[in-house]
Order: structure tokens, then C-alpha cells, then sequence
């Protein structure tokens, strides 16, 4: 005899209990949202659940947060530059470095719709120090880390479970970025002053806040190229480059 009896439900009873299943889900989704970072500043880390978010692999998601993350230190590296550089804050013409900054980062979604190619950044990165160049070096300088930065990411904002991401682009963009900065520290004038002033001696104390952000940059990229590196089983290529040639590993 069996010991257990198949009651069949009716269909009130059936519409009751799936309405309790999805409720329970979305409480518990979100529920997550609310375990989010509290930042000195006051800004906090957690984002609403949004239903696209089912069609979404962790690591997918985990690439959105990298790039937002990412997105705020360029976006904070481009502020500093231009408020230790007035000069070329002037040539931007915008009254402030936040709203030079914006700019910059706003070109973002037409990036999107028609991805830039390789040349486009790296003639960018050239442009900045060249000291012939009379208009905006920040300007040039930060929209071709951005644009390099987001070609590791195919200038795509969202992931879903259909798409893909390359470890070895996230890779080589890491390495670019120490190629950029080492070239921002060093890069000096004919006369002798640095092209763009970014770390700094006050007085006896190192001010090192680049140099901070820019290694928070880079571990952001080559974190997520490690875990892409295993999801896809993928061996990354990781090979040896002389930053003080400026030349750059292609994405």
C-alpha cells in the first residue's frame, strides 16, 4: 500500500499556491538588494531587483558591478586631473572639472550604438602628449582610457546569459592601463615641467591618490579577466610589455 496519496488541487487552490511561490522569490531576491555597501559618502551600492536580472548569470552580473566601479574611478581620475591641471580645465569650456568629467563619461552610449575601433584610442593616447597639441590633453587622455577600458567590455553596459566576454581583452586592457599611467607620471615638456601634473610632492608627504586609483583600475580589470578566465576555461596570454615604449596590447 502506498503510503503516500496524491491530492489534486484545484485550480483556486493552484492559482494561490503559485502566487505564494513567486511572492516568497521576489521577497527573497529582493531582500538581497538591501545588503548593500555603506560608503562614507553616503552613497550605497544595492540596486532595485529589476526582472531582466533572471536572465542574468552571477558572473554577468558581477561584470556590470566591475564596470560601474570601474566607470567611477575614470570618472573621479578625469575630476583630479583637471583640478591639478587649470590649464587645461580652460580649454575645456566647462566651469568645473565634475561637469569636464561628465562630458567624457556621457559619450559612453554612443559608443554603444557604434563602437569606436582600436585606433580611435590609442591616436587619442597619442594626441595627449603631444606637445604640439594645443587643445584639451585631459580631455584626450581620459576619453581614450575610457574607450579602451570599455572595448574590454565589447562597449556594452548590460550582460545577459547569451552574452560573452573576452579574458584576454579585460586582460590586456589591465596592462594598457599601467602603459597609461606610467606615461601620465613621466611624460615632461621640452622645458622640463611634466605634460600633465597628477601625483604630487605637499611638502614631505607623497600625494599618491593617482596612483591609488589607478591600481584600483587595474585590479578591477584583471579580477573579473580571472574569473571569465575560468568560466571559459580559456588560458589568458599574459605576456611581458614594456610600458615605457607606449605601445599598447590590442582589445
Amino acid at each position: 500500500m502506498n503510503a503516500f496519496v496524491t491530492i489534486p488541487l484545484r485550480s483556486t487552490d493552484r492559482l494561490q499556491m503559485q502566487t505564494f511561490i513567486v511572492t516568497f522569490l521576489l521577497l527573497v531576491l529582493g531582500g538581497c538588494a538591501f545588503q548593500d555597501i555603506q560608503r562614507k559618502s553616503g552613497v550605497t551600492s544595492s540596486r532595485s531587483f529589476a526582472p531582466e536580472n533572471l536572465a542574468k548569470s552571477d558572473v554577468d552580473m558581477m561584470a556590470e558591478m566591475n564596470q560601474r566601479e570601474a566607470l567611477k574611478s575614470l570618472s573621479l581620475l578625469a575630476i583630479k586631473l583637471y583640478r591639478r591641471n587649470p590649464r587645461e580645465l580652460a580649454k575645456s569650456g566647462f566651469a568645473s572639472a565634475e561637469a569636464a568629467s561628465a562630458n567624457i563619461i556621457e559619450r559612453i552610449p554612443e559608443w554603444e550604438m557604434s563602437p569606436p575601433d582600436q585606433d580611435h584610442w590609442q591616436a587619442h593616447f597619442k594626441l595627449a602628449f603631444l606637445e604640439s597639441n594645443d587643445g584639451d590633453r585631459i580631455q584626450a587622455f581620459m576619453t581614450a582610457l575610457t574607450s579602451m577600458v570599455m572595448a574590454s567590455y565589447e562597449y556594452k553596459a548590460k550582460f545577459f546569459l547569451i552574452d560573452s566576454l573576452s579574458a584576454q581583452k579585460l586582460y590586456n586592457s589591465a596592462r594598457n592601463i599601467e602603459i597609461a599611467a606610467w606615461k601620465l607620471s613621466n611624460t615632461k615638456r621640452s622645458g622640463g615641467g611634466k605634460m600633465l601634473v597628477s601625483n604630487t610632492m605637499d611638502g614631505d608627504v607623497a600625494n599618491l591618490s593617482f596612483e591609488r586609483e589607478f591600481g584600483k583600475l587595474i585590479a578591477l580589470q584583471d579580477l573579473l579577466a580571472l574569473v571569465i578566465e575560468d568560466k571559459s576555461n580559456r588560458s589568458i596570454s599574459r605576456v611581458f610589455q614594456n610600458i615605457a615604449t607606449f605601445v599598447f596590447l590590442p582589445i
